[in-house]
């Protein structure tokens, strides 16, 4: 009986070691998408921001896709989270949208975060039965989020009030950019998806100037936060006036636009969450 008990303790001991050694391969991430404009928080409704035209604004709506998430090495390998588990719909409005878990990635220093920001063409145009969850035209997640007139995903929605925008049909000087398309299906249109590539290495990380380490033994989960200035959407590349565009959807400044906000997306920090 001893001598079971002793097998039993060292089986299970060796056991745990090996599941140990396991873990060390793989990690997760959580990224964080901070909402901001310019050095301040993105208060929805009572913020009130200036871009570099000089014209003041309040957002009253911030929704953006993200997918096609891949983790890049120094090295040149990368790590690309699978298809289907790989849209995400952020909303200023729902805090517990601004944060994203990727698991079973593999250990390792990863230098660079790679994204599309929007909702790819093969998605757009595949079958509804492959566009659950967040993709689902007809679900709470995506309300507004959808052209049914035009069958396409809008990638960025960004909607406020200025009081340099002319006054619309309500009576108000409200803005709105609803940034869509991908390319065409059996029409070409414009093709208004963004790459974008966030460095992780820098004075923000754990290890200045290396890179983001996940899998980590002493860690479960590598917290990654992004700095997301909406304002670059004004003032980006291409300055946007609220004067002169007030509502943009599929006018061919709408590539302009989502060129600028191609650049509003920058590394914060990142820390680890300890076993």
């Amino acid at each position: 009986m001893r001598l079971f008990v002793s097998l039993l303790f060292t089986v299970s001991v060796l056991m745990a070691c090996q599941k140990k050694e396991v873990d060390r391969q793989i990690g997760s991430v959580q990224l964080s998408f901070d909402n901001r404009v310019g050095n301040r928080d993105l208060a929805l409704g009572t913020g009130t921001y200036q871009n570099k035209s000089g014209e003041t604004f309040t957002i009253t709506r911030f929704d953006y896709f993200i997918s096609n998430i891949r983790l890049l090495q120094a090295d040149g390998s990368s790590y690309t989270v699978p298809q289907n588990d790989s849209y995400f719909l952020v909303r200023e409005a729902d805090s517990t949208s601004q944060k994203i878990t990727i698991s079973n990635v593999p250990a390792g220093e990863y230098t660079q975060l790679e994204y599309m920001v929007g909702v790819d063409s093969l998605r757009n145009t595949a079958d509804v039965g492959q566009r659950t969850g967040v993709l689902d035209p007809a679900g709470s997640h995506t309300s507004g989020m959808y052209w049914d007139w035009n069958t396409g995903y809008i990638h960025l929605k960004m909607e406020g009030t200025s009081p340099q925008a002319p006054l619309d049909a309500t009576g108000n000087r409200n803005f709105r950019y609803h940034i869509g398309l991908f390319g065409g299906y059996q029409t070409p249109t414009l093709n208004n998806l963004r790459t974008v590539r966030v460095s992780l290495t820098g004075s923000g990380t754990s290890g200045v100037g290396k890179g983001v380490q996940i899998g980590n033994v002493l860690s479960e989960t590598t917290l990654v936060t992004v700095n997301v200035d909406a304002g670059k959407l004004f003032d980006g590349p291409t300055p946007i006036r609220i004067a002169t565009y007030p509502d943009v959807m599929v006018s061919p400044i709408s590539a302009a636009i989502a060129s600028n906000y191609a650049t509003m997306f920058s590394f914060k920090a990142s820390a680890f969450v300890s076993r």
